[in-house]
């Protein structure tokens, strides 16, 4: 593999480009916490992924996890919490309010769990 680079302020700046498959990944919210969270916290292991081209592919497996935790913990709260629909109908502040409650629960669980690992 033959790198170029280009030169800035009297440094070489080597010039990296994604793999086409890293560049069409989108991320989401949990994939765009997870990302920062790596190169903030574990920066060899961002560097590693990044240079393999695999940070992008990394990080949506991880938003995936924790998209399908985070909604099946909020199902199973509800149950055991008992906001329903009929709640929704005739109480539309509480529903609200237990609702919130619940997402910031699970939410803060999927991050602990997952993100912040």
């Amino acid at each position: 593999m033959k790198i170029t680079y280009r030169e800035v302020n009297g440094y070489l700046i080597p010039n990296l480009k994604l793999p086409p498959e890293e560049a069409s990944v989108r991320l989401g919210k949990w994939g765009m916490m997870y990302k920062d969270y790596l190169q903030k916290n574990k920066k060899g292991f961002f560097n590693t992924l990044l240079i393999q081209g695999k940070l992008y592919q990394h990080c949506a497996v991880v938003e995936k996890q924790a998209k399908e935790m985070f909604e099946l913990l909020i199902e199973q709260m509800k149950e055991t919490e008992g906001v329903t629909e009929q709640l929704k109908e005739e109480n539309q502040m509480e529903w609200v309010c237990r609702m919130q409650n619940i997402e910031a629960i699970a939410r803060e669980i999927v991050c602990e769990e997952i993100i912040y690992i």
